[in-house]
C-alpha cells in the first residue's frame, strides 16, 4: 500500500525538512506507521526514541509532534534506522526497524519513489513495546555552576572539590588532574 499521507503534507514536511531524500522518506513512512498503529493524531503523550538522527527525524518532529523541547523525542545514538513510538494514554506502543536493504541499489528518486510506494510491512520490522522507553520529562531546578555561573539543570551538576560544576567545566578540571 501506497503512503496514505496528503501530497500537501508530504510537501510541507520537505519544506520542514529543506530538501527531498531517502531518509526524510523513511521518516514519512515511520510516522505514517505510528498514526496506523497509535492513532497519533489524537493521542495526548506521544513519545518517540531514536535511534538515529538521520534526516528522517524531521519528519516525525513534523508529523508526530514529538520534540526535544517537549521531551518526548529522545535521541539514543545508536545508528540504526529504528524507532520506537509509545502512547502514554494506552500505555501501548511499538519499535520499527527500517529494512536498510529496502531499495539500497536505487538511485536516489527512484529509492525516494519505492520507499513512498511500499506496503509498510515491507519497510518495517516491528515489535510491540508495552512499557515505556522512556520516563517523563521532569522540570528540575537550575542551579549556578561555580566556575562558568551559567544556570544548569541540577541533575547535569557534578560536585568536584565542593563546588557545583556543570559538565563542561567539570571535564575541564577533572582532564586537569
Amino acid at each position: 500500500m501506497a503512503c496514505s499521507l496528503e501530497k500537501e503534507v508530504i510537501e510541507k514536511t520537505i519544506e520542514f525538512h529543506g530538501h527531498s531524500c531517502p531518509g526524510l522518506a523513511i521518516g514519512l513512512r515511520a510516522s505514517e506507521l505510528a498514526m496506523e498503529k497509535l492513532d497519533i493524531r489524537n493521542t495526548k503523550e506521544p513519545v518517540c526514541v531514536t535511534e538515529t538522527d538521520m534526516c528522517g527525524v524531521d519528519a516525525i518532529q513534523f508529523l508526530t509532534g514529538c520534540s526535544f523541547g517537549k521531551g518526548n523525542l529522545i535521541h539514543k545514538d545508536f545508528g540504526k534506522s529504528a524507532f520506537t513510538f509509545y502512547d502514554r494514554d494506552t500505555q501501548k506502543g511499538f519499535r520499527a526497524v527500517f529494512q536498510d536493504d529496502f531499495a539500497r541499489d536505487q538511485d536516489r528518486e527512484d529509492r525516494i519513489k519505492r520507499i513512498l510506494e511500499a506496503d509498510l510491512k515491507d519497510l518495517f520490522l516491528t515489535e510491540d513495546v508495552d512499557v515505556p522507553p522512556v520516563r517523563p520529562a521532569r522540570i528540575l531546578k537550575s542551579i549556578q555552576c561555580d566556575d562558568c555561573r551559567e544556570m544548569t539543570m541540577e541533575s547535569r551538576v557534578r560536585m568536584f572539590d565542593g563546588k557545583n560544576l556543570c559538565i563542561p567545566c567539570f571535564h575541564k578540571v577533572e582532564q586537569k588532574i
